[in-house]
Parts: C-alpha cells; sequence; structure tokens
C-alpha cells in the first residue's frame, strides 16, 4: 500500500442506482481510512459534483437517467484526469470493449467476486497516482537545486555526483575527460559545463571524430588556406578557430589516428595552430572537452594511444555511468522524454500504467539514454490511450543489429517507423499479423499509413 504522506486525499464516486448495492461498496471501501468516498443514485447528482475532481469514479452502465457510455464521454470531456471503472450487470464483451476504447480504465461485472477486484483494480489507480506525484516531486527537486536540469535528467546518486563535477568544470577553464558507454549523454555533459561557464556565450562546437575520413581530420580541425592542396579553391576556417573564446568538443577522441595525435598534442601544449599551407600562428582561447566511449588508459597500453596526450587531455575525468546502474532513474527519464514527444507533437499528456513501469525497469537498455527516448517516442506513438501499456513498448532487441548499423544516421522519428516498417516488410505487408506482433491496433497501422508515415 502507498505511503498516504507521498499524496492527497485520494476521493472515489460510486455511481450506482441500486442503494443498497451502492451504499455496500461505499461500506466495503471505506476500510481504507485514506478514502474519501461518496455515493450518487443519478447522473444528475453526479455531475452536480463533478467539479470536484474525484480521482476514481465507479460507474454503473445502466443508470435510470443516463446511459453509461454517454457519462463516460462526459466525464472524459470535463475531468480528464478521473479515472473511470465500469461496474455492471451485463457480460456483453463487446460493450466492456467499447467503454475500454472510449476511455474507461477497467470493466468489473458485478457478481461475488465485484468489491475484491474494484479493490485491486483501485490500489492499481492509486499506485500510478502516487508514482506520478513521485516524479514530479523528484523532477521539482532536481529543477530547483540544479542549473542543469534542463538537459541532464535524474535524481540517482550518481547523476547527483555528476551534477557537482560539471558545477566545477564549469567555474574554471580546465580540460575535461567524458567516459561512458554510447547513448550515455556526452555530448549533453559537454554542453552542460560549456552553458553554465563563463563561456557561454561563445561558441560551443562539436567534432565527432569517428565520423570524418582519416585524410579530412587534419584539415577540419586546423583549417587549410588556398592552394594547399587540389581542390582547396578558398580558405577554410578549422574547428580550432571556430571555437575562439567558446569551447571545443572532440568526440570519441579515442578513434583518432596517432599521426595526428601527434599534431593535436602540439597544438594543445603551444595554444596556437598554422592552418595547412600557411605560414601564419594562430593564438588559442578555448575550453577542450573530449569524450570516448573507450577505456583510453587500456588504449595507451596497447600503442593505441599517445600516453603525452592521455595526460593532457585527461584534466577533470567526469564517467558516465550506463543506464541500467542508474535503475531509479529510468521512469524519471521516460516521464520526461513523453512530455517532451507530447509537447512536440501537439498529443494530449501520457501516463504509464504500473505493468508498463516495470517493463521499462526491466530491461537493460544496451543503448543508454539514447535508446530510452526512441523507445518511448515510439511507445507514444503507438498507444491508443493516456495510458502506456506494456504492449506499447517495444525494444530495439526484437530488430536485428545490422538493420540499425547499416541505415546511417536517422532522426528519432525515422528510427521509429524503421521499427514498424521492418515488421511489415518481414510479414509482406500483413497489417493485421504485423498489429498482433507489436501488440497495437491495426487502426494504428492503417492510420500511419494513411499519412505515408510507414
Amino acid at each position: 500500500m502507498p505511503n498516504p504522506e507521498n499524496m492527497t486525499s485520494f476521493s472515489i464516486f460510486i455511481v450506482e442506482d441500486e442503494k443498497f448495492y451502492g451504499e455496500y461498496l461505499k461500506h466495503y471501501l471505506s476500510s481504507n481510512p485514506d478514502y474519501e468516498i461518496r455515493h450518487f443514485l443519478t447522473g444528475k447528482d453526479f455531475f452536480d459534483n463533478l467539479h470536484k475532481k474525484p480521482d476514481v469514479v465507479t460507474l454503473d452502465y445502466s443508470l435510470p437517467d443516463m446511459n453509461g457510455a454517454a457519462v463516460l464521454k462526459k466525464i472524459r470531456q470535463l475531468s480528464p484526469e478521473t479515472q473511470v471503472i465500469i461496474v455492471s450487470g451485463q457480460k456483453d464483451i463487446l460493450t466492456a470493449l467499447d467503454l475500454i476504447k472510449d476511455g474507461a480504465y477497467d470493466y468489473i461485472v458485478k457478481d461475488q467476486d465485484t468489491r475484491t477486484r474494484l479493490w485491486n483494480v483501485i490500489l492499481r489507480i492509486l499506485e500510478n497516482r502516487t508514482l506520478k506525484i513521485q516524479v514530479e516531486k523528484l523532477q521539482e527537486e532536481v529543477s530547483t537545486k540544479y542549473d542543469f536540469e534542463k538537459t541532464i535528467i535524474g535524481n540517482s546518486q550518481a547523476i547527483k555526483n555528476i551534477y557537482a563535477l560539471i558545477e566545477k568544470a564549469s567555474n574554471t577553464n580546465i580540460n575535461v575527460s567524458i567516459t561512458g558507454e554510447t547513448g550515455t549523454g556526452k555530448e549533453v555533459v559537454a554542453k552542460a559545463i560549456h552553458y553554465n561557464s563563463a563561456r557561454r556565450k561563445k561558441p560551443f562546437v562539436a567534432v565527432n571524430m569517428s565520423a570524418i575520413p582519416r585524410d579530412l581530420l587534419e584539415s577540419e580541425l586546423f583549417g587549410y588556406e588556398k592552394g594547399a592542396f587540389t581542390g582547396a579553391n578558398t580558405r577554410k576556417t578549422g574547428k580550432f578557430e571556430e571555437a575562439t573564446e567558446g569551447s571545443l568538443f572532440l568526440d570519441e577522441i579515442g578513434d583518432m589516428d596517432l599521426a595526428l595525435q601527434a599534431k593535436l598534442l602540439r597544438v594543445i601544449q603551444e595554444r596556437e595552430l598554422v592552418r595547412i599551407g600557411g605560414k601564419e600562428t594562430i593564438s588559442l582561447d578555448l575550453r577542450l572537452i573530449v569524450a570516448t566511449h573507450r577505456d583510453l588508459k587500456e588504449e595507451v597500453g596497447k600503442g593505441n594511444f599517445r600516453q603525452d596526450l592521455f595526460y593532457r587531455l585527461l584534466g577533470l575525468p567526469i564517467h558516465l555511468p550506463p543506464l541500467r546502474e542508474r535503475a531509479t532513474d529510468i521512469l524519471v527519464l521516460a516521464k520526461h522524454f513523453a512530455v517532451g514527444f507530447c509537447k512536440e507533437n501537439n498529443l494530449p499528456p501520457i501516463g504509464f500504467s504500473s505493468e508498463g513501469s516495470e517493463k521499462l525497469l526491466r530491461y537493460t537498455y544496451p543503448g543508454n539514454i539514447r535508446e530510452l527516448k526512441a523507445i518511448i517516442d515510439l511507445a507514444v506513438v503507438m498507444s491508443n490511450g493516456s495510458i502506456l501499456k506494456p504492449e506499447d513498448i517495444i525494444f530495439s532487441q526484437t530488430l536485428q543489429p545490422t538493420d540499425f548499423l547499416n541505415s546511417g544516421e536517422m532522426t528519432l522519428d525515422e528510427y521509429n517507423r524503421m521499427i514498424i516498417k521492418s515488421y511489415l516488410e518481414k510479414y509482406k505487408d500483413d497489417m493485421v499479423l504485423v498489429a498482433e506482433k507489436l501488440g497495437i491496433g491495426k487502426s494504428t497501422l492503417y492510420r500511419m499509413k494513411q499519412n505515408n508515415l510507414i
């Protein structure tokens, strides 16, 4: 049972025209002193009090003055945060499915087990509400205590330690070396350091060392003069010059060629450079931040990385733990990504079922934060309601890794659509089968197909 200190009062409205049965449910649920319960015999009396925004409504489908489906629809319009549980004598499965599709949290048939099932459903709703309050509280604490909340989300001790290191780095010009697995947010940390430092109004220049061919990397970093080589028709300013008075972020520094490492060492030591084909010495004033997913000390031992460069770059080391070691941050991040995706796409807010939250917590996230964001974006697209359920959450391990490795750079929307397309290709555009495999409604697939999203 959730701690009542984590929540405000929890109100339940029972809408039941059979007075004895309604009072019976009220008496049973009142055994929990944290519940505030009221009983209404008609739809009119209930709607006269809906402005009090109950947390849960148990709704008899057959009221004397209103149809249950119409009551549900009106509740969803006037009080969308209220969860509705249909409690009815009707055993029609199609009616139950339609009501759940229209926003009912659950459908319970009146029999000898009704009160037990109702108790358990209300417990699930209460747990979801408590979790939501806790997440919002954690986010509020982070936002008021740290200046980095807008970019780095989390409340784990590991993240708090990183906040402290970012603050130390931001107050000086020391070089910073960031390590961590792919997708842990190394560039995000680099930007947090820059935008909280005295250099915040100057450029932040990022270079992915592994994304640039070796024979072009030197000219990309240091620039060149016109006529320095075939094709050099104009002077080019390098990334070091672009970052003047600001910060230069060299991502995946561990992939750098040994020959170029020597030239980089000289530039760092002398704080000056000469463009390729030039004679002019250009002084440098910048903060250098590097990142890698490799163990540079191990690379030094293998002879793949210069030891003298390693110590020049080391500066203040910041290690980002993988998401699997930050379990307490997973739901905080998931909520943050869901809110952001809904805002960006003009979608109504969406929550998480307790089962969906448990599924997220059980996964190991080999792609770390980047993968979690892609999973949540896709889950919001797949959802047919206001709550993300386990079937909405699809992990990328269902695909072959080569499907992504060979696809080049993609936006997150393209990444999400690729998951769906792979299933359509695998099952020869059988929309019904794909919907079954992914655990989603086939109407979702047809809608995406109609809008040329897949």
